[in-house]
């Protein structure tokens, strides 16, 4: 399946640095929180894992069939939730920092924390919306690259910006090429379960188990599956095993319950140590950890976690995290890990949201064709006199990162695709945000790059390889559109996702006239082919995030 990026950059530091930025206002806090749901009773085939041992012991099962179509309840907790703490990406002077350097981001979490809140009838924490992730969560039908040889196609618009009469957008599009299925390499799992008392409730450990058993039957015979679980102490439920003995694993899986404390780092420990033993240098090896995030014994800082999984990642072990919950759930920890272990970071809060997740895009969650991309753009001063870029705020990297291959950046799997948007702001438009420089002298170019807005680097690495390639192309008139309604849908749609998740966060850039009802239309104009309803979907969120935004409003 094919999945698109929203393109950023890591680093937060940089702009610390910059000696012309436009900084927004701060924006609202969100709602309070209401008070937790009672916990929903669960029972199975129970492993308990108490001191170093692990053990069975019977227990009935009620209430794991409510979790095939569960959604939350109307009441959440999130004073106990933890989210980084990240400002919108100011506004640039292309005159003092011409050039924009970031890591790809292929994580959906936030679309998924964000439907649960508004599924719930509440707006979701503001620290919660990361842009990139809303617009990523989306299948876009951009052109597909020739092959592994040329393992990427670029596609970019530069169109009028719905939100903004005074600038434009610059959207990038990137194009992973798609694994053919039977040349696909084979696959060695750890699936790394908490089964600590805080994953006690029907959309945890219950759905956890029901993801896990969508992707095991999605598995050739000769891939294996080794069972960690860990609670107060870790322990191994199931040695790697072939998939062709799928009904072990699945027994394995429903023989599961919660209950204890979370020795989180000690279960990654083992994790990985049971990866080592079974590593196939001509297969994936990857670790999956399925949590609330909510570790409290051991290992608990997410520094430590995160040089603990980065020195894994150097050994050929990558690192998928899965969320689930809502009340005590560590987003920043699960992004953090995620980041550091060469994988992703998804929150699966339905089955219907684990079935897209480990059925219908098994691929691309699971094979990489590229490690570390970077994005870098230049912007020609003459064409481009401001950029703000949309996103990836947690991604930023410094502009010698770019060419530096011992920087770590994200990956992309197969048929994925990367989306990045930058608002743009001519030299002398309304759109300028910045008192012109009382003694800056005049820019020039060259003439015959006039016609160039910018230009566009990626580098990536193939798996395996240590020394980064480089695809480059310039943004010229040729790119450029006269009115939005002209790109193409998958621009459109896009770009209303953004506007979305930045009136989401209370973002100060966007007009007041670019409300709910605009970004609805704008998106209902590109819904396309949409085989899974997902953009349908979204239509309802944006009513959803409407009708909590005015109840909140109320008197």
């Amino acid at each position: 399946m094919k999945r698109v990026l929203l393109i950023g950059t890591a680093g937060l530091a940089m702009l610390a640095a910059c000696t012309a930025t436009v900084a927004p206002p701060t924006a609202p806090p969100p709602p309070p929180a209401p008070p937790p749901p009672p916990p929903a009773p669960f029972m199975s085939e129970m492993v308990t894992v108490t001191g170093s041992r692990v053990r069975s012991s019977a227990y009935r099962n009620d209430a794991i069939a409510g979790v095939a179509n569960f959604t939350m309840p109307d009441q959440l907790v999130v004073d106990r939730e933890r989210y980084e703490d990240v400002d919108p990406n100011p506004v640039m002077s292309t005159a003092d920092e011409p050039v924009s350097t970031f890591s790809i981001d292929v994580d959906t979490a936030s679309y998924s924390l964000v439907r649960n809140s508004l599924e719930a009838g509440r707006l979701p924490p503001t620290d919660a919306v990361r842009i990139e992730e809303m617009v990523n969560y989306f299948d876009y039908d951009y052109a597909l690259p020739p092959g592994p040889d040329e393992p990427f196609a670029t596609h970019v618009t530069v169109t009028p910006t719905p939100w903004n009469a005074d600038t434009q957008l610059m959207h990038i599009g990137i194009q992973g090429y798609e694994i053919i299925p039977d040349e696909r390499p084979r696959a060695n799992l750890v699936f790394l379960i908490d089964v600590s008392g805080s994953m006690n409730s029907p959309d945890k450990l219950p759905l956890a188990v029901q993801a896990m058993h969508l992707l095991v039957d999605e598995l050739h015979p000769d891939d294996t599956v080794a069972l960690v679980v860990y609670a107060s102490a870790s322990g191994v439920v199931l040695p790697p095993t072939e998939a062709r003995n799928a009904r072990e694993i699945h027994r394995a899986l429903d023989s599961l319950s919660a209950g204890g404390s979370t020795a989180g780092g000690a279960g990654l420990a083992l994790a990985y140590d049971l990866a080592e033993q079974n590593f196939d240098e001509d297969a994936v090896n990857r670790v999956m950890l399925l949590t609330d995030g909510d570790f409290n014994v051991g290992v608990t800082q997410d520094e430590r976690l995160e040089d603990f999984v980065a020195r894994k990642r150097d050994s050929g072990i990558y690192l998928s995290v899965m969320g689930f919950g809502r009340g005590n759930y560590n987003d920043q920890m699960m992004q953090t890990i995620a980041q550091a272990g060469n994988g992703t970071a998804a929150y699966i809060d339905s089955r219907q949201e684990a079935r897209r997740m480990l059925v219908e895009e098994s691929f691309s969650s699971l094979f990489t064709i590229a490690n570390d991309v970077k994005i870098q753009v230049e912007f020609n001063p003459a064409r481009v006199a401001e950029y703000r870029l949309i996103g990836y705020e947690t991604r930023l990297l410094d502009r010698a990162d770019f060419n530096n291959d011992e920087v770590d950046a994200g990956e992309i799997g197969s048929g994925h695709s990367v989306t990045a948007i930058y608002e743009i702001a001519a030299p002398g438009s309304e759109g300028v945000l910045m008192e012109p420089l009382r003694y800056g002298g005049a820019t020039t170019v060259e003439p015959d790059l006039d016609g160039e807005y910018g230009f566009l680097r990626l580098r990536y690495k193939r798996p395996g390889e240590d020394e980064s390639r480089l695809i480059e192309r310039a943004v010229t008139d040729a790119d450029t559109v006269d009115d939005v309604g002209e790109a193409s849908q998958e621009a459109r749609f896009s770009i209303a996702v953004a506007g979305f998740a930045q009136r989401l966060r209370g973002d100060a850039y966007l007009a007041e006239g670019y409300d709910w009802a605009a970004i609805r239309e704008s998106a209902a104009g590109a819904i396309g082919e949409d085989e899974f309803g997902y953009r349908a979907e979204f239509l309802d969120l944006v009513d959803r995030a409407q009708a909590a935004d005015e109840a909140r409003d109320k008197p």
